[in-house]
């Protein structure tokens, strides 16, 4: 069984559409797909209009999240899975992040332009559309503009969280964005928990505080993480009793990603089902107990 937890639509920053996502995953022989887009909930519904006969539909989404430490707020993306897309606090705070981040972005866009780059704020709305502005769309402008051959090409030279144009967004701390999720009936784990930033704050202390708080678990195998790093990352969650997943993070052309690229176990998505609500359920055919 291919089960896929973290993919994303252009809903937020990829370049699927809702649709053509959950068509893609069934082309690829996956089983389960997870859509996590960034702080939004706005691909569910048509992904769900277009899920495949066969093919399983967890809905969630990735939340942008922030550790404090040493006077400096850590990024971290914490997803989560089979919450209540109408609870008042994620509505909240999902509405203050997409506010957040267009203005981040076009901040960010408007050093570029500043320093001379073929870039404008309005063009860069115009690829986001209505999903919330990320780095990835202004690397698509980029892209368009001519200064850069790829998104990746991007990310490594003027999108980079060390380039001159970097401007920090105000996230959801990451104690509370684990509440808000239990609270709304859903199960959250920490992505690429040893990828990009992440693994500067994430020490075993503040992942063992994050169980004690709620967290389901971590997202283990991923394209990001070495062999060490997945064997590290399995000894802490079994340590604190957290469930270990595996995902592709899909983005479509955006990222040199392949859906399933990196799956979860079959046992592990009925644990993670287990521990959520009810309120929101999976979509299709997915084994709701143990499987053998």
């Amino acid at each position: 069984m291919l089960i896929d937890l973290h993919t994303h639509s252009d809903a937020s920053d990829g370049t699927d559409t809702p649709a053509e996502l959950v068509e893609a995953a069934a082309r690829a022989g996956v089983d389960v797909l997870a859509i996590t887009d960034h702080d939004t909930t706005g691909g569910w519904e048509a992904a769900a209009a277009a899920l495949p006969s066969g093919l399983t539909l967890i809905r969630g989404s990735e939340f942008s999240t922030q550790v404090m430490g040493e006077g400096w707020a850590h990024s971290v993306h914490l997803l989560g899975y089979l919450f209540d897309p109408t609870d008042t606090a994620i509505v909240d705070e999902q509405a203050r992040l997409k506010a957040e981040r267009r203005r981040r972005g076009l901040a960010i866009v408007d050093r570029m332009a500043q320093d001379g780059l073929p870039i404008t704020g309005e063009q860069v709305l115009a690829i986001a559309g209505d999903a919330p502005v990320g780095r990835p769309h202004i690397g698509r402008a980029l892209v368009a503009s001519g200064v850069v051959a790829s998104v990746d090409e991007a990310f490594a030279t003027h999108l980079s969280g060390r380039a001159k144009y970097y401007v920090q967004k105000v996230d959801t701390d990451l104690f509370r964005a684990v509440g808000m999720i239990r609270a709304a009936g859903g199960a959250s784990i920490i992505a690429h928990p040893r990828g990009r930033g992440e693994q500067r704050v994430l020490t075993p202390e503040l992942i063992g505080a994050l169980a004690a708080a709620g967290l389901t678990g971590l997202e283990v195998d991923h394209p990001d993480h070495t062999p060490a790093q997945r064997a590290e990352l399995r000894e802490i969650a079994a340590e604190h009793a957290l469930l270990t997943t595996g995902s592709s993070d899909y983005h479509g052309h955006n990222k040199k990603l392949r859906i399933a690229q990196e799956t979860t176990d079959p046992e592990v998505l009925a644990a993670l089902i287990a521990v959520t609500g009810g309120v929101t359920l999976p979509l299709g055919p997915v084994p709701l107990g143990p499987v053998s």
